[in-house]
């Protein structure tokens, strides 16, 4: 049974199979709107979320399909000490796909290996987000035409941020990426994405803790904010949560068509005042992840049936 756990799962081939999709359902919105008829997605949401949680039922209900599950582990059986496993079992009975989060690292995984129904990861710990990533890579798509030859920065927690994990790992597949990676040095990217990823390919990348100093070469300017509840100590977490706020002046050697994305919430890191600059793309992003969780769960559902 096909699941989606890591964006990796998918091809670059495959990727591009999505974004085509996705810009036909923008296009043609009523050749979709029965797809799913008849079809249940399960939505088991064991960490609080606002915009994936919705952005899949959204998906599900503009395809024609409906709707179950919880929105907070202490929704579930899990209170009572049910296993990620059983969870996966019971559902496949009542759903024909599931896309799960939950703060554990790796238990989708472990649900996509138990179920009988395809498993969308829709976010584990600090480790992978892959349909914000199919979101990420089709904003970029939309706004700069085609996925090659950029110069994108993150800026923010890209130690614990699982979206720039997975967005640098899907990125690296493309031809003439630059990373540029603008962190406090204590929420610098791990070694093992360089050690791993970025030094056998061969993929230029540049450290750095000054935003302003970089900005002229971005293309993409990727912002994350520093996340709370990956912290131990809270001190920790009070020292370096302001340490980046875009503004308004910080984009004056910016260029023109900069792309300036964020897969939200925002708490601080972006001054509201960017907002209405067309340069800021990260509600545009949201939109965009809908259409892109469409051409999966249609993907996902026409591979099990096959």
């Amino acid at each position: 049974m096909r699941s989606l756990i890591d964006i990796l799962d998918l091809s670059v081939e495959e990727i591009d199979e999505l974004i085509h999709t996705a810009d036909d359902i923008i296009s043609h919105p009523e050749k979709y709107s029965e797809v799913c008829k008849g079809k249940k997605i399960a939505t088991l949401f064991y960490e609080p979320s606002t915009r994936t949680r919705l952005s899949f039922e959204a998906a599900m209900l503009e395809l024609g399909g409906s709707v179950i599950g919880f929105s907070g582990a202490q929704n579930s059986s899990a209170a009572k000490g049910e296993s990620v496993a059983d969870t996966a079992k019971v559902v496949s009975c009542y759903a024909d796909i599931i896309a799960m989060r939950h703060p554990k690292e790796g238990a989708p995984y472990v649900a996509s290996i138990n179920a009988s129904i395809p498993v969308i990861n829709a976010g584990d710990g600090g480790h992978n987000h892959p349909t914000q990533t199919l979101a990420d890579l089709y904003t970029i798509y939309r706004e700069k035409g085609e996925i090659k030859d950029l110069t994108v920065g993150f800026c923010g927690d890209l130690k614990f941020g699982r979206t720039v994990h997975s967005l640098i790992n899907a990125l690296a597949r493309y031809t003439g990426i630059r990373f540029v990676l603008i962190s406090p040095e204590e929420l610098a990217i791990p070694e093992y994405v360089k050690t791993d990823l970025l030094d056998p390919k061969g993929i230029p990348y540049t450290e750095t803790t000054d935003l302003e100093a970089v900005m002229p070469e971005l293309d993409v300017l990727y912002m994350t904010r520093v996340q709370k509840e990956r912290f131990f100590n809270e001190e920790d977490y009070l020292r370096l949560k302001d340490s980046y706020i875009l503004e308004p002046k910080k984009l004056k050697n910016a260029k023109e068509d900069l792309v300036i994305m964020h897969p939200l919430p925002r708490v601080n890191e972006i001054s509201v005042a960017i907002d209405d600059d067309p340069r800021a793309c990260y509600f545009k992003q949201v939109l965009y992840g809908k259409y892109m969780r469409m051409a999966l769960i249609m993907k996902l559902l026409k591979e099990a049936q096959a």
